[in-house]
């Protein structure tokens, strides 16, 4: 089983979207809030080099944000990952 991590903050759309968009596949992901944890934020950008929300890892790989994410899913690589 392949670890996803999802970084998010509240009320942010993309965030929602990409949480939806997994649950709707089935694939177990943690989601870290950076708005509650400002050096969960530090964290993100350092293991990312990117500043925008969401960002997701898939086994410690970042794959950028929800755009990302649908791209993978609709090309059936997010099969492939998770």
């Amino acid at each position: 089983m392949s670890k996803v991590v999802l970084y998010s903050k509240d009320n942010c759309p993309f965030c929602r979207l990409a949480k939806e968009l997994l649950t709707s596949r089935h694939i177990a992901f943690e989601e870290i809030r950076v708005d509650l944890d400002p050096a969960k934020l530090d964290e993100m950008i350092r293991l990312s080099q990117k500043r925008t929300l969401p960002q997701i890892f898939i086994n410690d790989k970042s794959i950028g944000g929800y755009d990302d994410l649908a791209k993978l899913a609709n090309s059936g690589n997010l099969d492939d990952l998770t």
